[in-house]
């Protein structure tokens, strides 16, 4: 499997978890010491916020949709800038770091969401 297919398969994790509306699988996506930045809300610092950000984002559940814009890695890091859309939100970007672990596979490290301006 290429590092493209690993980080399509996390995203699509991620838009699978949103679109049911279970927040604790999302936030389970991301380190126990992950920051998540976003236009949306305030800066969550943490799973535990992480997770109470998401119970709000996915109270209502609807598609998310990612596209792959950029990648890379080395080892054991690697990143992903990518186009979402959704429900309410609309589109934007978000670029994330993730780490891999032998017992927990990829795991976001840092994530920044960005508005798409029109």
């Amino acid at each position: 499997m290429t590092l493209e297919d690993e980080l399509h398969g996390w995203l699509e994790q991620m838009a699978r978890s949103y679109a049911v509306g279970d927040a604790a699988a999302c936030a389970r996506m991301f380190s126990e010491d992950a920051i998540l930045d976003s236009p949306f809300a305030p800066p969550a610092h943490g799973r535990a916020e992480i997770e109470i950000l998401h119970r709000d984002w996915t109270r209502t559940a609807t598609a998310k949709r990612f596209d792959i814009l950029s990648f890379g890695g080395s080892g054991d890091l690697a990143w992903v800038l990518a186009r979402f859309s959704e429900g309410d939100t609309g589109t934007g970007t978000t670029l994330a770091v993730l780490d891999r672990s032998a017992g927990t596979g990829w795991l976001c490290k840092a994530c920044s969401l960005n508005e798409e301006q029109i």
